[in-house]
Order: C-alpha cells, then sequence, then structure tokens
C-alpha cells in the first residue's frame, strides 16, 4: 500500500504508516530523515526505502514522534 513501508528496530520488524489525510507536508521528517522522507512533485510525502538502515532507525523514529500532525507511526 502507498505510504507504508518496513523497517527493523532493534531486530523487530515494523511498518511506518504515513497517514495523508493529516499529513500536511511540513517536512520536518524529510529534515530529520532525509534519506528515508521525501516529498515529491505534488508536495506529497514519499518513502523512499523498504527497509530502514540500523543507524538511521533512531532519526526515523524522532521523525515520527516531531511530525506535528501526527501523521506518521510505527507499527
Amino acid at each position: 500500500m502507498p505510504g507504508e513501508r518496513s523497517i527493523t528496530l532493534m531486530g523487530v520488524f515494523m511498518e511506518v504508516r504515513v497517514d495523508r489525510d493529516l499529513c500536511e507536508a511540513n517536512a520536518v521528517c524529510c529534515g530529520l530523515a532525509p534519506t528515508v522522507f521525501e516529498l515529491d512533485d505534488n508536495e506529497e510525502l514519499q518513502i523512499k526505502v523498504e527497509q530502514v538502515p540500523a543507524e538511521l532507525e533512531a532519526r526515523v523514529l524522532k521523525a515520527i514522534d516531531r511530525c506535528p500532525k501526527n501523521a506518521l507511526s510505527a507499527h
């Protein structure tokens, strides 16, 4: 499904989800983890990787936590 990608967190398989109804393309996540998140030409958030490298997991979780609209979640 678009807007969902998988990441591993400390060896546990997780999914990152973008609630497109909530996302306002503030790009906070893009600033915190630009190799994972980007805005496309329509200013819609895209998740660029299927699995986040271990060294970026903390940045992705910070991006989820700092999203001003709470549009990102990990499951």
